[in-house]
C-alpha cells in the first residue's frame, strides 16, 4: 500500500542545484518585496515536532529572500483542528500561514469539524520528508521483523504524532499488512512527546522523520529499523526499506504552507519566487540534505490541485484501512 499523491498533473518539481565553491551570501537583490514586515507561521506541532523544526529551520534562511521577519507560533490541539480554525479567522493578506502536512487532511476526514482543510488556501509546497521507523538504541529489536514478531505474541505499543497524522495512518497500514492486529497505536500531540516515550521504553517503535530525529541519531539514542521509501536513504545506507523486508509500504510526507482563503496574487507570487531561492541557498541545501529532506517545490497554482487530489485519494485510503466509513 502506497501513501502518496499519485496524480501526474501534481508531480512535485524537484529543485536541484550544484553547491558552488566559497561562502554564500544573499544580496539585497535576492530579496523579494513583501507587503508585511512580520509574518507568523503557525504549526499544529508541539515544540520539537516535525513541522515545528521544519519552520524554525527554514525561517533562518527564508528571511534572506523575503523582506520580512518570521515568527513561529505553536497552536497545538485536536491534531491540527485548532490551528486550522485559527488560520481561517485571519486576514487573507499574507501575514499568517499554516504548515501543511498530510495531518490536516486526515484530521479533516476523521473528525466532524466546523473548519477543515477546504477552508484554507494551499500556498506552496517545499519538501517531501521521507518517513522512517525507529526504536531506542538499547531496544532488543534489530529489524522491523523483530518488532512485528513481538507484536504477534505479546503486548506492543507503537507511537505516532497525533490521531490525525500520517504516522498514525502508516502504523494502521503496517498492522494490516503484517497481521500484527493486536499492536496498540498510541498517539500524542507531537513528535517530541512521541520521541520521549520511545526513549523511555513506553513505545517499542514510532514513525518519524530524519529532521526531527537528527540530534538523537547523532547522540546514538535511537536506532532506525526501516525506511518507508522506494529506496534506501543516502544518510542511512545500511538501513533497509520496508519493501526489502517484504512489506509494501511507502510513505511520502509533504511539507508546505497554506493561508486563509483569498490570498492576493502579489503574496502568492512572492512566495513562489522566494521558496525557489531558499531551496537553492547552498547553506540551507547542505542542512536540509543532511536532515533527509527532499526539495519538492510546487507553485501555488499547482499546489491547490495537489492538495485537493491528495485529499480525495486519502479519503479512499482511510476507508480501506477501516479508519473511517464511506
Amino acid at each position: 500500500m502506497l501513501v502518496h499523491a499519485r496524480s501526474a498533473a501534481c508531480v512535485a518539481l524537484t529543485v536541484a542545484f550544484t553547491l558552488g565553491a566559497g561562502s554564500w551570501s544573499a544580496s539585497a537583490q535576492d530579496k523579494v518585496a513583501y507587503p508585511h514586515k512580520a509574518v507568523t507561521l503557525v504549526t499544529h506541532s508541539s515544540p520539537g515536532g516535525g513541522s515545528d523544526v521544519f519552520l524554525r529551520d527554514m525561517t533562518k534562511y527564508l528571511k534572506r529572500y523575503i523582506d520580512a521577519d518570521f515568527v513561529v507560533e505553536n497552536v497545538s490541539g485536536g491534531s491540527g483542528a485548532k490551528a486550522m480554525a485559527h488560520l481561517a479567522k485571519q486576514k487573507a493578506d499574507g501575514s499568517v500561514f499554516y504548515a501543511t502536512t498530510p495531518t490536516y487532511i486526515y484530521t479533516s476526514h476523521m473528525s466532524a469539524l466546523d473548519t477543515n482543510y477546504s477552508a484554507l488556501e494551499p500556498l506552496v509546497n517545499v519538501f517531501y520528508d521521507p518517513a522512517v521507523i525507529y526504536t531506542r538504541a538499547d531496544a532488543p529489536f534489530k529489524t522491523l521483523k523483530d518488532v512485528i514478531d513481538k507484536a504477534k505474541s505479546a503486548r506492543s505499543a507503537w507511537g505516532a504524532a497525533n490521531p490525525g497524522s500520517l504516522e498514525r495512518i502508516t502504523l494502521e497500514q503496517l498492522k494490516k499488512a503484517t497481521g500484527a492486529s493486536t499492536a496498540a497505536v498510541v498517539t500524542s500531540e507531537g513528535g517530541g512527546e512521541t520521541m520521549i516515550n520511545v526513549l523511555n521504553g513506553t513505545l517499542d517503535i514510532a514513525v518519524g522523520e530524519l529532521q526531527e530525529l537528527r540530534s538523537q541519531l547523532e547522540g546514538k539514542q535511537v536506532r532506525v529499523l526501516a525506511v518507508l521509501a522506494d529506496e534506501r536513504l543516502s544518510q542511512l545506507p545500511d538501513v533497509p526499506t520496508a519493501k526489502e523486508g517484504g512489506i509494501d509500504l511507502v510513505v511520502r510526507k509533504f511539507r508546505g504552507l497554506a493561508g486563509p482563503k483569498g490570498l492576493p496574487d502579489d503574496v502568492t507570487s512572492a512566495w513562489d519566487a522566494a521558496i525557489q531561492k531558499v531551496l537553492a541557498d547552498p547553506e540551507y541545501k547542505a542542512y536540509y540534505e543532511a536532515a533527509g529532506l527532499v526539495p519538492a517545490f510546487i507553485p501555488h497554482k499547482d499546489y491547490v490541485t495537489f492538495i485537493n487530489t491528495f485529499a480525495e485519494e486519502q479519503k479512499e485510503l482511510l476507508s480501506e484501512v477501516g479508519v473511517i466509513k464511506k
